[in-house]
């Protein structure tokens, strides 16, 4: 029997002699179809995760775990070989391509991508998701080459991630810093950032090397109103660096303009380290009901449902509780969320029955635990945007592609391509599954064209005010100068702000320009009074809507404001919050996404008002630095706001909290409580700290 005729999911079920004949014919024509295929052929490729997953169902499969050894070597996935069972050859070739100190076997696809890197020459891989991307990082920092390292990462929950592995491997010969407060203390050090972050870092000194993950979001074309940021971040740091890296799946290649600066070896791969088996369900009648149906299925599990925003994540979780459907047990956290969130968020019903969400809508802290809690398999269903989607990694079996939009736009093949390979996981899944509801988008190529590598007269204003001197022509001068009379600022304050957007710095001079000649109470100091921060939302609401910010009116958004600066702890303006809201039960979330715009757009909207403030009314004592100071950090203790984005709760680590601590006494605080039984702890809290807050461990380096 070929692989192409093979029926995988009819294997487990045959009797002794039916399998392993299907299992010698199958590693014969696989073993013929090596010398006419592809060295990346993904069927061929596919073969092995099958095999490895019916090898370890069926015990009468033992046997041949040498011929599948020497097809893992064949096909060079070297971290599937059976050193038990393989020959010395193969044993060899897997020995070869190991890195001790990580316990990491590498495929030959990413010796290759890791070889390249060595020499020193600047890389940009596009491969699947199951390829193994991250691997090469943490690869490359144990060569000890480097000594200064950015990484350009696209979400705060994905540097989490990122954080907890690297200080887990590295903590003890890197300082792994992810704000501006941190300062390096090692001779070594790892700066994680998003680019909004990185971009305005003063520290970074000489580079060694750039890593950017995802990095087809540099495209202004995939319609992501971070790119242009993302492009002047990575502009940026390129002119500090000796070397770069570039990751991201599923790209067919990178335009770069003949003049450009930087030169780099472009690697495209379909390799991939498992299988995928693809459940077609676009024609069923009841799709909810159908749904509902393999979400209850424990053969799916662990599974994530992908919709398309956060208020169908809410939505559908609600249904599945009216249906009693009990999945998991989330009891604990459950009650951990009605006492410190308040009662009225009906998430805290679903994590009773075992579903978990994640979106923008949810707090950090708790997203980063339920993404623990699956990949433990205690919740065993993970509702999810496409937040989870790009980059976070997750030990899921199965994928239920819902949804054929982000929002109400139609996603496009790229983009469902990263969505379907997220299922599977190598060493826990080596087959997936993927469970489609709608017909999948047609198939296109994809090219990343990024401002920073094309023609630089072309860029878009934003990036152009990062420009270097020497790459400045005299047509960006030009526009330069135009950009500066419109604005009203001159190039350094477009450049502070350029993240906002041009057109909004301009939309902002007219708005704060009308609301002096009104009179508008704009003009504080200080501490401002309700009709200040009032005055102060309606000039940025007249430019950007006030549900960008999750409020309904630029007043409650500064009602919102108000009382997160006057409760003592978070605990009680979540209790306020929960008490005094009266909109529709499943948008009550809303409040965590006025959480987000207040860590870093809205404080970026009030200093852009302050500064034409200044312009228009010199006379006039105006400065808000106060509030541009604790807005983004909540108004409470930086390090609080610094572990709830480290995954541990602001309304367990305010318990704490000392005046005048550090985030890492702080953080050893916790660390010391959550190793005793101390009652200030419960059990499930200790268990959080200590996932959230992992202790950097000897990595056998030498």
């Amino acid at each position: 029997m070929s692989i192409a005729e093979t029926n995988w999911p009819g294997l487990a079920s045959k009797s002794e002699f039916e399998l392993k004949s299907e299992v010698f014919s199958i590693l014969q024509d696989a073993s013929l179809r090596i010398q006419n295929s592809p060295a990346d052929d993904p069927e061929l490729l596919a073969v092995v995760p099958r095999l490895a997953d019916l090898i370890s169902q069926r015990a009468e499969l033992q046997s041949f775990r040498e011929a599948f050894s020497a097809l893992a070597r064949s096909v060079g996935l070297w971290n599937y070989v059976d050193r038990a069972a393989a020959s010395a050859r193969d044993e060899l070739a897997a020995e070869r391509a190991t890195i001790p100190g990580l316990g990491l076997t590498l495929h030959r696809e990413q010796l290759s991508a890791l070889h390249t890197l060595s020499a020193g020459k600047n890389l940009i891989l596009s491969a699947p998701t199951s390829f193994g991307k991250s691997i090469l990082i943490d690869a490359l920092l144990y060569q000890r080459r480097f000594s200064r390292v950015a990484i350009v990462l696209p979400t705060i929950a994905l540097l989490d991630e990122f954080r907890r592995r690297l200080i887990t491997r590295f903590g003890n010969e890197f300082d792994v810093l992810m704000h501006h407060s941190e300062r390096e203390e090692k001779d070594r050090v790892i700066f994680l950032g998003t680019q909004e972050r990185l971009i305005n870092r003063d520290d970074l000194g000489t580079l060694d090397l750039v890593v950017v993950d995802e990095f087809y979001k540099l495209d202004p074309n995939r319609r992501d109103e971070r790119a242009v940021t993302l492009n002047a971040a990575v502009y940026k740091l390129l002119g500090k660096s000796k070397q770069f890296f570039f990751l991201g799946p599923n790209i067919d290649g990178v335009f770069a303009s003949d003049d450009s600066r930087w030169r780099f070896e472009f690697l495209r791969t379909r390799f991939s380290t498992v299988a995928v088996d693809t459940i077609d369900l676009k024609s069923v009648p009841d799709k909810d009901s159908r749904l509902h149906k393999e979400i209850a299925s424990e053969t799916n599990w662990p599974a994530l449902v992908f919709v398309s925003s956060p208020d169908k994540a809410n939505k559908l979780a609600g249904e599945i509780v009216e249906q009693g459907v009990k999945l998991g047990n989330g009891a604990a956290l459950s009650r951990w969320m009605v006492e410190n969130y308040g009662g009225r968020w009906e998430l805290s019903e679903a994590v009773a029955s075992g579903i978990g969400i994640h979106h923008g809508r949810i707090p950090r802290a708790l997203a980063s635990r339920f993404v623990t809690l699956f990949n433990e398999r205690k919740i065993p269903v993970l509702i999810c945007t496409s937040t989870l989607i790009e980059g976070v990694n997750t030990v899921a079996k199965s994928v239920l592609i819902y949804d054929k939009t982000i929002a109400n736009r139609p996603y496009d093949f790229f983009t469902f391509s990263n969505i379907r390979g997220r299922a599977g996981r190598l060493g826990k899944h080596h087959v997936g599954q993927v469970y489609l509801f709608h017909e999948p988008p047609g198939r296109e190529d994809v090219e990343v064209a990024a401002p920073l590598f094309g023609d630089l007269d072309d860029a878009p204003d934003e990036f152009v005010v990062h420009m270097d001197e020497g790459d400045i022509s005299p047509a960006v001068s030009d526009r330069l100068a135009d950009m500066a009379e419109r604005v009203g600022l001159d190039p350094a304050q477009i450049r502070r702000f350029s993240g906002l957007g041009v057109e909004t710095l301009v939309g902002l001079r007219a708005a704060t320009g009308a609301a002096t000649r009104a009179r508008a109470p704009i003009a504080w100091s200080g501490r401002p009074s309700f009709d200040n921060l009032a005055a102060t939302c309606e000039v940025i609401c007249k430019v950007t809507k006030s549900h960008t910010f999750g409020c309904g009116s630029p007043r409650q958004l500064a009602l919102y404001i108000s009382k997160l600066r006057q409760m003592h702890t978070m605990k009680a303006f979540y209790q306020w919050h929960s008490d005094s809201y009266q909109g529709d039960a499943q948008k009550i979330d809303n409040v965590f996404k006025f959480l987000r715009a207040a860590e870093f757009s809205l404080p970026e909207y009030f200093a852009v008002v302050e500064l034409f403030a200044r312009i228009n009314l010199p006379e006039s004592q105006i400065d808000y630095s106060l509030v541009l100071a604790e807005l983004p950090r909540w108004f409470r203790a930086e390090p609080l706001k610094i572990l709830e984005e480290q995954g541990v709760p602001i309304q367990i680590s305010e318990r704490f909290y000392r005046s005048g601590d550090t985030v890492k006494g702080l953080g050893n605080r916790l660390r010391e409580a959550a190793a005793t039984d101390q009652s200030s702890l419960s059990p499930m809290e200790r268990q959080w700290i200590r996932d959230a807050l992992p202790d950097a461990r000897a990595t056998g380096l030498q």
